[in-house]
């Protein structure tokens, strides 16, 4: 009864899945003595799912493939190698906003076209609201299915935003604001997926191959949505029924978001691919038994402040907290005031502030939640009476005493204020009425985590610039990018709307978005575009430029569409410091646009209300956002929707259909995934030819017995990195750089710059990858002294690329190591920045701090994690980077043992061998997780 929510998920499956082998009887006693073992002990756990998205699914994919022809050739049955529990892959990551704007306007009356209707067609005088439409089907917009079995649509609603509209027409259409007429999917979607399927075919042919072969597998198709929305709204069980046997729902998932289901009341998290591929062959994971920070939510939540808000508060608190590697609870009295939407969102940020895990535990809000999302009466009753029973239900109506926690957090939610965050980090908030003086300061700061230092007499400067035919001016702080896309907000209905209600309101005012203006709309869900068209706000949104680009993520991992040539070289020629405004939850320097150096996370509504701006040096209390009809000056308080709209236009449009449709959607799949070919043979046949899939080298040398560890002796250091290198920065997953040492490979293979795709499309291809190892613009290199993909080759003194340097060691048989400072591995879980590295030849990691996940992930790949004693690091030891070091391993290797370092100065010093528990040496030994997992098959 004492024990936290969480921990009790921990121990029903121990006493579940004890064999006496992986899962000992000792183990669930540990984790019911967990008041005294936290932090002491391991466990093991083995959750009940595994999701994966495209970026880190397919490279998964691709190993299970390659583990089978391992098998095969080493003697082994390959069909025995499938995954041991289910197993879902969203192909969600490829999009690319390669169209955006491309709808024409509506001539007669300023509007998106109904359908027939072209782009340029001639203007027609407009009917009344609510009367027949009789425009017809044209050739120029596509229409996925005609309505009424004619090609004509006669508009039948008697007023503007009255009601679902008709599940005739596929892919939640738009409404036209004047007709309440449907209007087809934008041509931006369509075109989009078009390409998407066309520069992914192989790809998505290798998806369907593995959906035919493998047990356990099922792929969600391409404009689904988000690994982590889908997970949400469709896959996630809550309470599993297999054959009358009932248990808790968990989810471990390479998608960093993984954590949004906690709101659920699921326990789940993000981990590697690697990983990943062990939970799916039966293996448990292994973690040190946390400790909980309980996190007291108290008050009411202010009318003016979002999700996003609630979001960026709870952040900045609890990495003040210092919840890194802990698991977080959330209880109190405003907890029962959150929905389930606001509760999810809070969650999915939790790899933010560097937590394990969120966790919400089931109240009857989150039933409630699930009447709405479908689950029908029987199922809500079995669930209900089930965690009841096993006590995994909590009722704050109760007087039941709360759990013990490892230490409480208080947060009030009443003196929560709006706030954005950035430039360059997610963790730096900034109140929004203090983002005109705060960017102020950041120019007038040094080069840092903030600051730009632009000289005093140049902040001011403004460039001008011919675009579309007329002259714009920008200026530091002037916003090329604003974009409403996916991952934190999109579930939470109440952001969303009010953005869409802050542009109706805009576009009645008279207020327009500057068209140089980089505007996207990405929503993470069919359901999100169903709940905009249904209230009346998508034409709104279109009309200031944020139209649907397509289903999936797109600005949020780099795949923006490149901005206008004339835009970028004002900004360059000027030395901009230009802005990029997205409502996501990653804003690392560089991601959005190497042009683009201060990237803000911000609500949706805000998102809008600064791409109207058009700058963020703006104070929204005392300064207009912009002229409106008649010349009146429109502030932002004007357009802002109120608490009482929002919710007025949510229960009306955020229905339990939309559940119903989004579940349809995905069961039937789409035209184009359906048509699509696949081979059905047990091994995939490897198409030497091509450019996406290759069998990876991992297996070369599989055996019964693994190979003790080798020394490591007289390595050089390939790279010499500070504090905080993410894993954008070892392993990029945006479009692929034409000098890059990866587009001289595709060249070579005879494909052009526009068919390079990202790496993220092409994490199937160990060649592209290793290659792009390390390609990130903005990596800064002690041994180059300035942001480039380039180290030193010190055997010859040449200046080459990453990879062409270690290329070169690999030759000469020479070991490579990396230095790097605290929190390395930063960032979204990516296996390819642990799997690049090792392909690279890199033995072992030096590092002052390590993130999580990714320390994790060097193991399991045979790369060791050393860490500098407490104090020490490379300035204080003297290190210089250009030295050789000798690493011994010892048979007996325990975990956190102190090994010594020999350099070629004749300098000893000690480091930690950061490994936490004798499964993670197990791994290490056997040379990684693939490999041990291979060998139980032989």
């Amino acid at each position: 009864d004492t024990l936290p929510y969480s921990i009790r998920v921990l121990f029903e499956s121990s006493v579940r899945n004890c064999d006496g082998f992986f899962v000992k009887e000792t183990d669930a006693m540990n984790i019911l003595d967990w008041k005294t073992k936290q932090n002491h002990v391991e466990v093991p756990f083995c959750p009940a799912r595994v999701v994966l998205q495209d970026f880190t699914g397919i490279p998964a994919m691709v190993d299970f493939a390659a583990m089978r022809e391992a098998v095969r050739n080493a003697g082994g049955d390959p069909v025995k190698v499938n995954p041991a529990c289910p197993t879902d892959l969203t192909v969600d990551h490829s999009l690319q906003i390669d169209f955006s704007k491309c709808l024409g306007l509506c001539c007669s009356h300023g509007e998106l076209p109904c359908v027939g209707h072209s782009p340029g067609a001639q203007p027609r005088r407009a009917p009344r609201p609510g009367s027949p439409c009789s425009w017809t089907a044209g050739k120029d917009l596509p229409v996925l299915k005609e309505a009424q079995g004619s090609g004509g649509f006669n508009c039948g609603f008697a007023g503007r935003g009255s009601g679902p509209f008709s599940a005739q027409i596929e892919n939640a259409p738009i409404l036209c604001p004047f007709h309440l007429q449907p209007v087809p999917e934008p041509e931006t979607v369509l075109k989009n997926q078009e390409m998407e399927f066309g520069r992914n075919r192989e790809r998505l042919q290798f998806f369907k191959w593995s959906s035919k072969v493998f047990e356990n597998i099922s792929i969600i198709p391409p404009e689904t949505g988000m690994a982590h929305q889908v997970n949400l709204e469709y896959l996630s069980r809550v309470v599993f029924d297999v054959k009358d046997f009932l248990y808790p729902d968990s989810v471990v998932g390479t998608d960093s978001h993984t954590t949004m289901v906690n709101g659920l009341g699921i326990l789940g998290w993000g981990v590697g691919g690697i990983e990943a591929e062990a939970v799916m062959l039966g293996m448990p994971l292994s973690l040190t038994l946390p400790e909980v920070v309980g996190c007291e939510l108290t008050g009411t939540v202010g009318p003016f402040a979002t999700s996003i808000d609630i979001v960026l508060s709870i952040t900045k608190h609890l990495r003040q907290a210092d919840v890194a590697g802990k698991f977080v609870e959330f209880f109190g009295s405003g907890v029962s005031q959150l929905s389930v939407a606001d509760r999810t969102t809070i969650a999915n940020m939790c790899p933010e502030y560097g937590a394990i895990l969120s966790f919400f535990p089931v109240d009857n809000v989150t039933l409630k939640h699930l009447k709405h999302a479908g689950f029908d009466k029987a199922k809500l009753e079995v669930t209900e009476a089930y965690l009841k029973a096993v006590k995994l239900f909590r009722n704050y109506e109760s007087s039941s005493r709360e759990p013990e926690y490892s230490q409480v957090v208080q947060i009030s939610l009443s003196s929560i204020m709006p706030y954005v965050s950035g430039p360059k980090r997610s963790q730096d908030r900034v109140a929004v009425n203090n983002m005109k003086s705060d960017f102020q300061a950041c120019l007038n700061e040094k080069s840092g985590v903030k600051g730009f230092q632009i000289a005093a007499e140049k902040q001011n400067d403004i460039v001008p610039v011919q675009y579309e035919g007329n002259e714009y001016k920008l200026s530091h702080g002037c916003v090329v990018i604003a974009a409403v896309i996916s991952c934190t907000n999109n579930c939470n209905p109440s952001v969303m709307l009010a953005a869409g209600l802050l542009a109706k309101k805009a576009v009645e005012a008279g207020l327009v978005v500057k068209p140089y203006i980089r505007t996207s709309l990405s929503p993470g869900s069919g359901m999100v575009t169903h709940y905009l068209s249904s209230s009346g706000v998508l034409p709104y949104l279109s009309k200031l430029g944020f139209e649907v680009v397509g289903y999936g993520c797109s600005t949020c991992v780099g795949n923006t569409a490149p901005l206008p040539e004339a835009i970028r070289n004002a900004i360059k020629q000027g030395d901009i410091i230009a802005c990029g405004v997205l409502s996501g939850t990653k804003n690392f320097e560089g991601r959005l646009c190497d042009c683009v150096r201060a990237n803000y996370l911000a609500s949706p509504p805000l998102v809008v209300a600064y791409a109207i701006a058009g700058t963020v040096r703006i104070d929204f209390d005392t300064e207009p956002l912009g002229t409106g009809f008649n010349g009146k000056s429109i502030y932002l308080r004007d357009i802002w929707p109120s608490r009482q709209e929002l919710h007025a236009v949510e229960e009306e449009c955020v229905i339990s259909s939309m559940f119903k449709e989004l579940k349809e959607k995905m069961e039937k799949g789409n035209k184009r995934w359906n048509l699509l070919e696949a081979p059905e043979s047990t091994l995939f046949p490897w198409d030497s030819k091509s450019t996406y899939i290759r069998c990876p080298s991992f297996f070369d040398k599989l055996a019964k017995e693994a190979a003790a560890p080798a020394a490591v002796e007289n390595a050089h250091v390939l790279l010499f990195l500070g504090d905080s290198v993410t894993t954008d920065h070892i392993s990029p997953a945006g479009s692929i750089a034409r000098s890059s040492a990866a587009a001289k490979y595709l060249s070579s293979k005879g494909l052009t710059p526009r068919e390079f795709n990202s790496y993220g499309a092409r994490r199937g291809n160990d060649a592209v990858m290793t290659r792009g190892t390390f390609a990130n613009i903005k990596l800064l290199n002690k041994f180059i002294g300035k942001p480039a993909p380039k180290t030193v080759h010190f055997p010859s003194g040449q200046t080459l690329d990453v990879f062409e340097a270690a290329e070169l060691y690999q030759k000469e048989g020479i070991p490579v190591i990396i230095l790097a400072g605290k929190k390395y591995g930063l960032g979204s879980s990516r296996d390819w920045a642990a799997k690049g590295p090792f392909l690279l030849g890199v033995k072992a990691v030096l590092a002052e701090s390590y993130e999580k996940v990714h320390r994790s992930q060097l193991i399991g790949i045979g790369i060791a994690p050393l860490q500098f004693r407490p104090g020490e690091n490379p300035s204080s030891l003297g290190l210089t980077g250009r030295e050789q070091f000798s690493i011994l391993f010892p048979p007996d290797l325990s975990p956190r043992m102190t090994l010594d370092i020999k350099t070629s100065t004749g300098k000893v010093f000690s480091v930690i061998a950061l490994f936490e528990n004798h499964m993670e040496i197990t791994l290490y030994k056997s040379g990684g997780s693939l490999n041990f997992v291979a060998r139980r098959f032989l």
